[in-house]
């Protein structure tokens, strides 16, 4: 029997780059990518986390390339696209992963230098790696976007302003960009995780995110860097061409739960 449904969800073949691929959320990224035929390109500012990444994909039968990434450095990703190019000659699918969390209370002496870092990091290097890789994106039959924010995006906690206020600020380049570039086919969404098992959070003692998880998550539990990645892929899949735009929140709940 012939299939009754036209669109594809599958990435076989596609062209993908993933920043911040050296661990958490980027490494289950780059590993589901690649288990679903994906041509990955590992980056990391960490050039043995993006080599360990990438031998775990090769050592699999995957197909990936890694390449070291400052994403604050423009002369780093200008080449990076330069050798994307080179090797492929497409690129697909951008997903703007890298991230920092540093402490940020406002009256500390370097505050001023936490906030260009982090900013520099979570969003000047989202809108730098969208710039850089957008001519190249543009000739993909199913161009995509994804950044990655946080449910910090939409609320605030105390002593991590700069922080809170680049995830703000990737929602609002998302829903800017999407409209600015969804005449050409090129869709920009956005995801936003909550509370995620990552080396960003494996300093909270496991008794207080146990506590945390049962008082503000009504799942119980932190996410696992998967079932973030899970949505990243949904979103760049070929079917997806009408979501443009999207925030969508992978916080077991989190957000909603008002008691």
């Amino acid at each position: 029997m012939s299939k009754l449904s036209n669109l594809s969800r599958s990435i076989k073949g596609k062209v993908v780059l993933i920043t911040g691929a050296g661990s958490g959320m980027g490494r289950a990224t780059a590993h589901l990518f690649s288990d679903e035929g994906a041509k990955v390109i590992v980056t990391d500012i960490n050039k043995d986390r993006a080599d360990r990444v990438t031998k775990e994909i090769t050592d699999s039968k995957g197909e990936a390339i890694n390449l070291e990434l400052d994403v604050s450095n423009k002369q780093q990703i200008d080449k990076t696209i330069e050798e994307i190019q080179s090797t492929y000659g497409a690129l697909d699918c951008l997903i703007n992963n890298a991230g920092i969390s540093l402490p940020s209370k406002i009256d500390v002496e370097n505050y001023s230098e936490i906030w260009d870092k982090t900013i520099s990091v979570l969003l000047k290097g989202q809108v730098e790696m969208i710039r850089s890789s957008l001519d190249l994106i543009r000739e993909s039959e199913s161009p995509r976007i994804v950044n990655i924010s946080s449910t910090e995006g939409f609320g605030a906690t105390p002593g991590a302003s700069p922080y809170t206020a680049a995830k703000h600020g990737v929602i609002g380049l998302t829903r800017s960009l999407a409209t600015e570039l969804g005449k050409e086919g090129i869709t920009v969404n956005c995801i936003c995780p909550g509370p995620i098992t990552t080396d960003m959070t494996s300093e909270i003692p496991e008794d207080h995110k146990e506590i945390y998880s049962r008082r503000r998550v009504p799942l119980k539990r932190y996410g696992d860097p998967e079932e973030v990645a899970h949505a990243t892929l949904s979103l760049c899949l070929p079917a997806s061409s009408f979501i443009n735009g999207a925030v969508l929140t992978v916080d077991g709940g989190m957000s909603i739960k008002r008691a």
